[in-house]
């Protein structure tokens, strides 16, 4: 199991590049079905719908993986089957109970301005359905990752994103004919969809896990004594409740920019409209760049919480020691070249792939974040497997703060705008990684690997130098975007491998780890 996590990460991460790839088509066409104006509509609504989706979950999903883990370590089966059945039970408790609280105050929402644009208001009722479901899907997903069994998570979120788009471009397009307030309401219905067809899935995963282990749990549970149900749920919070805040920032943030990023741009002179075109800029279009690139840090994150509490509860802390660094190394890898390539080619992907170019220099200013948040998921994965949830949710609150302060002052400059909300994002990360990673070194003993990132961002950089020489050339001399763009994205690639390897940014008993293929890399390194 010494490289469990990895394979896991792996999984996750085939999934997550379907998913976001699937994701991102999505905007691509709903940005010409609906604009600017209507993607804002719908992001409207979807933040008060994480809000809601984080309450009823409260923290449960990472939870639970972190107990079932740690039953399982020690082969205690049947507290691991009693874990899933308190939880579901719990869960299917609370989000039929904010379901039904988001569709009764939907109005209130819109009464008292917390939506700006009253047209969001039946985007909101759409998504509410989607909280009852979604919240059962966590329940299903935490158990089996307790198991360390990534592929049923993988297999549901690919058919959950897929009904979700299918569902989103069809009723938007079929909707539009009557305006922007109903495309977008329909848009909205996909969320619930796709949650429906994702626990069909899950489902099935789960039955046929059981089916495949019940030999195993029969013959070799440890015979520990069952431990109550009212033990259990009381465990279940106690791990729950920082991380259920921690999850509560991220909506919280986001109704914070709803709140005070339209705002302060009518503030700076622009009007209802145009503010709500620009704030779909900012989460519709960049936010989802700086997710898909933090594909690998997210599966990693997920992937690091049974593993690191199995660690833990078997005692072993070279493993513990092992596997941080190995997913800090891979979480710089892969994020710092992403950053660098996403500032360069920034203005290209805005006019090619969203066809709005006013949305290039929010891209730019957001390309920083992937590198700190990448590091912020890693750090909070591993804190949360060591059991200390509380300390990720204080980190980020804090980071909260800077980033209210900064967009409250930066969005209503006129020369700055929305701009001033990106950067007020990347400083968020930033913040909330470095406090994540001060506690990381104190209880792990891990020191940031100054030479060894010291070279990646050599590597990235030169990468950046030729893609940016690319762009212009070949723009120059075909005078296309799209050929600029493709043929600097083919040369980044080569240039960032060749430099790492050059300069020994990728040794050999790191790439050793790599599931699969990381024999025949070691190899072809040490040649």
């Amino acid at each position: 199991m010494a490289q469990g996590f990895l394979k896991g990460t792996l999984i996750l991460t085939i999934s997550g590049i379907v998913v976001k790839v699937i994701g991102s088509l999505n905007w691509v066409i709903l940005s010409r079905v609906m604009g600017g104006e209507g993607i804002g509509l719908y992001q409207m609504g979807f933040p008060i719908y994480l809000l809601a989706l984080s309450i009823s979950s409260a923290g449960l999903p990472v939870a639970i993986s972190i107990v079932t883990a740690e039953k399982l370590a020690v082969r205690d089966y049947r507290g691991a089957r009693r874990v899933f059945r308190v939880s579901l039970s719990l869960l299917a408790a609370s989000g039929l109970f904010f379901c039904l609280l988001l569709i009764v105050g939907a109005g209130w929402l819109v009464e008292n301005r917390w939506i700006r644009d009253a047209r969001a208001y039946y985007s909101i009722i759409a998504l509410a359905p989607a909280v009852f479901f979604v919240t059962l899907l966590a329940s299903f997903r935490g158990y089996l990752q307790g198991w360390q069994e990534m592929t049923p998570t993988a297999a549901s979120e690919i058919v959950e994103q897929l009904f979700r788009v299918l569902t989103m471009i069809w009723l938007a397009s079929l909707f539009m004919p009557y305006g922007l307030t109903y495309a977008a309401a329909g848009a909205s219905m996909g969320a619930g969809v796709g949650a429906v067809a994702a626990l069909v899935v899950l489902v099935f995963c789960y039955r046929r896990i059981r089916k495949k282990f019940q030999q195993k749990m029969l013959h070799e549970d440890a015979g520990l004594p069952l431990e109550p149900s009212r033990a259990v749920l009381k465990r279940l919070v106690r791990l729950a409740f920082p991380v259920a805040l921690s999850s509560l920032m991220l909506p919280v943030v986001a109704n914070l920019d709803l709140l005070i990023v339209p705002a302060r741009l009518e503030a700076a002179g622009f009007s209802i409209p145009d503010a709500t075109a620009q704030f779909g800029y900012l989460t519709g279009m960049a936010v989802p760049l700086i997710n898909l690139s933090t594909i690998l840090t997210a599966s990693l994150a997920i992937s690091l919480v049974p593993s690191i509490s199995e660690a833990r509860a078997l005692g072993a802390v070279s493993v513990v020691a092992e596997r941080t660094a190995s997913a800090m190394h891979i979480a710089a890898l892969v994020t710092i070249p992403c950053a660098v390539g996403l500032y360069v080619l920034g203005g290209s992907v805005a006019a090619i792939v969203y066809n709005a170019p006013e949305a290039a220099g929010v891209i730019e200013a957001m390309s920083g974040a992937i590198f700190l948040l990448g590091l912020h998921q890693v750090t909070t994965g591993i804190l949360q497997g060591l059991g200390h949830t509380s300390i990720p949710v204080v980190n980020m609150i804090l980071a909260a703060v800077v980033k209210v302060v900064l967009s409250w002052i930066l969005v209503a400059i006129p020369s700055v705008g929305i701009k001033g909300a990106a950067l007020a994002t990347v400083a968020d990360m930033g913040v909330a990684a470095l406090f994540n990673m001060f506690f990381l070194q104190r209880f792990t003993g891990f020191r940031l690997p100054l030479l060894s990132w010291g070279k990646l961002f050599l590597s990235a950089a030169v990468m950046g130098v030729a893609a940016w020489g690319t762009l212009q050339a070949v723009q120059g001399a075909t005078g296309s975007n799209l050929a600029g763009m493709l043929a600097a994205m083919v040369v980044a690639v080569p240039v960032y491998g060749g430099v790492l390897l050059a300069i020994g940014g990728l040794p050999a008993d790191e790439a050793e780890k790599l599931p699969f293929v990381g024999r025949y890399a070691a190899r072809l390194l040490k040649k």
